[in-house]
């Protein structure tokens, strides 16, 4: 029986919501793995990699050249949202007034594990495989180092929220620390992603950008709360259209689109709920398309034996560099190592940035596939280290700078 394309389109659309739920709920995996991770993981499942190589005629049926081409065009939409709203949740207000701190912390938890990574992939470079065909040794070196280095601000914010931190002083002190190293992190994105041949356009957009984000300040202080959701879709697209013809990716419009705003323009629970919708409605078409991407042609074990080494960079670095944040500053005990756990859960920006990078061919299918498992790891050992702790260093979390 012939199928139309929406009909196969809706059921894959199906297989996406229904299956991680399923995981979730039946296999009661909220300690270690909350929703987002287990769509993340069913991504790689039902990729070509996995259950696409099992069973490649489901794999061909469904997931055919047009459903593929819809399901990324909800994709690229949901990741631009979800990035947009990570930029407005940055507040360099409180990183400005503790910049010391601030700086100390961030640039060490940064730093730390980005030579750590860069130590791990400058490895890899003596073998074939890894490095994409686009890239330069030193951006595929910082690309990986920089991998190693990232915080999901938007992951951990729901981390703390089930951990039940979020707003106390310890938990805004992981913000800013966080927070700084976002914008680091897309900073050094637009420097590895520039193109020298169409530098041109580049400072095109940027000078275009800046003027651009001071008129929708502007327009944004005289019009009223619920309008400034879709004057702020608006301007998403337009920065996203912007970055990607200028050579850098939509992505780091999306991101610049969010962080040019205020996030106090913006009713705090509608925030909140504009991020937890956008991750029950729209994200689990990108993971899923994420998933499509994973390859596993260098053999299971070198991926594997590859994300190992810089989950090891990661979580190591950060607490390395937590842990000399912590001497100079003067922390209490055992205050390092729980900021560092938190500042190692990766999960969507690393995947987002990865996607990036796997867009630009400054990697390989292989690479990104194991960039993948060492977020996911990194993630699911979060809340089960950061627990038990929390309950013996209870005094820890009512405590400023």
């Amino acid at each position: 029986m012939h199928m139309q394309t929406a009909e196969i389109f809706l059921i894959a659309m199906a297989i996406i919501f229904s299956i991680p739920y399923l995981l979730w709920r039946l296999g009661r995996t909220e300690y270690y793995a909350p929703l987002v991770v287990v769509q993340i993981i069913a991504g790689i499942l039902l990729g070509p990699g996995l259950l696409g190589a099992v069973f490649p005629t489901y794999y061909s049926f469904v997931f055919n050249p047009a459903v593929i081409q819809a399901l990324n065009g909800v994709a690229w939409w949901a990741v631009m949202l979800f990035v947009m709203i990570a930029g407005l949740e940055l507040d360099l207000s409180q990183v400005w007034q503790n910049r010391r701190e601030t700086g100390v912390t961030a640039g060490l938890a940064l730093g730390i594990p980005l030579l750590c990574g860069a130590g791990v992939a400058s490895a890899a470079l003596l073998f074939d495989g890894w490095k994409g065909e686009g890239a330069a040794s030193w951006q595929f070196v910082l690309g990986v180092g920089m991998s190693c280095a990232v915080t999901a601000l938007p992951i951990l914010v729901l981390l703390m929220e089930k951990l039940g931190i979020l707003r106390e002083p310890i938990g805004q002190r992981i913000l800013r620390y966080a927070s700084l190293d976002d914008l680091a992190i897309w900073g050094v994105l637009a420097l590895i992603l520039m193109d020298w041949s169409r530098v041109g356009r580049q400072l095109i957009f940027i000078a275009a950008f800046v003027a651009a984000a001071c008129g929708i300040r502007a327009i944004m202080r005289r019009i009223q709360e619920s309008d400034r959701w879709y004057v702020a879709l608006i301007w998403l697209a337009i920065s996203a259209f912007g970055a990607d013809w200028s050579g850098l990716h939509f992505m780091v419009g999306a991101f610049l689109a969010g962080a040019s705003l205020d996030g106090h323009w913006f009713n705090r629970d509608r925030m909140d709920a504009m991020r937890h919708n956008v991750l029950l409605v729209l994200m689990p078409v990108f993971f899923l398309s994420t998933g499509l991407r994973t390859a596993w042609t260098m053999g299971g074990s070198s991926v594997f034996l590859f994300a190992a080494a810089m989950l090891a960079a990661s979580v190591l670095g950060k607490l390395i560099g937590t842990g000399i944040a912590g001497r100079l500053l003067g922390w209490q005990r055992g205050e390092s190592g729980l900021i560092g756990w938190l500042l190692q859960t990766k999960a969507l920006i690393m995947i987002i940035f990865a996607n990036i990078l796997l867009d630009k061919q400054l990697i390989t299918n292989a690479t990104f596939t194991a960039l993948l498992l060492m977020a996911v790891g990194s993630t699911m050992l979060t809340v089960p280290v950061v627990a038990p702790r929390l309950k013996r260093l209870a005094h820890l979390i009512s405590r400023d700078a």
